[in-house]
């Protein structure tokens, strides 16, 4: 009929991007911005109140593994509950007041509480966040929805840092200021969080169940296979990804100096964020499957070319490769995850993978340190980009799209 072409199946632009994820990347931005304040000089601080670098490998440890173990536990909590938004707040509303406190008082275990509680506000928000900014999208649309929210926090990687380095130059070494400064960000942050409200329809979940705080690891037996073969691709892929302190510190071997250092990993930040949101988009018509092989192409060369290569050039290139293989990786990872997933199940799914990636992860740096202290740097990234290769591999051949209702990748 004529007049049922003034219909149009075609969204119009952004219009697809809710308030919710609006606020959500907000509050992202606000935090990383105050979070990404503190990166650059939290070791050097640390040092300056008397802790050698072998306790803050353990603060940094225990910290890591307080937000690893924990984004399962409240991810699976979350679902139970039916509930993502107090998780939300409060996971953010820890962050925000553990900033000033590290600077308040400089006793080891005020500083080890202080650390403890900011990592485990990122494990009480992470699986709820996430799982509400996938409530929020459809499959054809998750691409995109988490490249904007990867964007935006890492926009916040990009202020944070050169703010820092601004106050810096204006006042050196008053580096405790910094930790207050950061507060303003956080609250910030946390007002946002209150714009945020949960679906008035009730997500199934039973709200008196008690919930274990290992009963998380349950859902690795009852998830769909499909979910397994992904999450052991992702965690082999984490057991290798190690810091991108070690990439900083190639840098610094290549010739740069800490101002070009700290400016490096400004650009990348810069990178990352510009191209989160057009990969996604892009994620979305190519499938999640096929964007991130992509981004695992670019980390292998991105390895390769540092652990080939200490030309300063060379290796400014590849902190933009960097930055875009970045783009293509978390955010789509989390997206590829919660199409497979049931609805209710997506705050556990997603929770107890980040969960077993933030332990890899530490894991990866060990490994890492001790491949460059006994080899020297060019073989840690060079073994690196070649066991990302065989990861590649893996997820070509066992990794594989199903036609049915949740698809991987599409």
């Amino acid at each position: 009929m004529p007049g049922h072409h003034r219909l149009s199946f075609k969204k119009e632009p952004l219009k697809y991007i809710t308030r919710t994820v609006w606020v959500l990347s907000c509050i992202s931005l606000f935090t990383d911005m105050a979070s990404e304040m503190l990166y650059p000089i939290l070791p050097i601080y640390l040092k300056s109140i008397g802790f050698s670098v072998i306790l803050i490998g353990v603060l940094e440890g225990i910290a890591e593994a307080t937000a690893g173990l924990s984004k399962g536990y409240f991810g699976k909590r979350s679902d139970v509950s039916g509930k993502r938004v107090p998780f939300v707040q409060l996971g953010y509303a820890l962050s925000a007041v553990s900033k000033p406190m590290m600077a308040l008082f400089i006793f080891p275990l005020w500083i080890f509480f202080s650390r403890t509680l900011d990592r485990l506000g990122k494990g009480i928000r992470t699986g709820a966040r996430d799982a509400l900014l996938s409530q929020e999208a459809t499959e054809q649309d998750k691409g995109k929805i988490f490249g904007l929210h990867r964007a935006m926090d890492t926009l916040g990687a990009v202020f944070g840092p050169a703010m820092a380095l601004m106050y810096l130059y204006f006042f050196p070494e008053d580096y405790r200021t910094l930790f207050f400064i950061a507060f303003v960000p956080g609250v910030l942050a946390v007002l946002t969080s209150s714009f945020l409200k949960d679906h008035k329809k009730k997500m199934p979940g039973k709200e008196k169940k008690s919930v274990p705080f290992f009963s998380f690891l349950n859902y690795w037996k009852a998830s769909p296979p499909i979910y397994r073969k992904l999450v052991i691709g992702l965690l082999a892929f984490a057991l290798i990804n190690s810091s991108d302190v070690f990439l900083l510190l190639k840098a610094k071997e290549a010739g740069l100096d800490d101002t070009a250092v700290v400016g490096v990993y400004i650009f990348y930040n810069l990178v990352y964020a510009l191209f989160s949101f057009p990969v996604g988009a892009i994620a979305d018509k190519i499938g999640l499957r096929t964007m991130f092989i992509i981004g695992l192409g670019l980390f292998a060369i991105v390895y390769l070319g540092m652990g080939l290569s200490n030309n300063t050039y060379i290796v400014t290139a590849m902190f933009f490769l960097y930055g875009i293989y970045a783009a293509a990786n978390e955010g789509i990872s989390k997206a590829w995850i919660s199409n497979i997933s049931e609805k209710r199940d997506t705050a556990t799914a997603i929770g107890t993978y980040a969960g077993f990636q933030s332990i890899c992860t530490m894991a990866a740096s060990a490994t890492a340190g001790l491949i460059w202290f006994q080899f020297g740097a060019a073989m840690a990234f060079l073994v690196t980009g070649a066991i990302t290769m065989v990861i590649i591999c893996y997820f070509i051949v066992f990794v594989v799209p199903v036609k049915s209702k949740m698809q991987i990748g599409q």
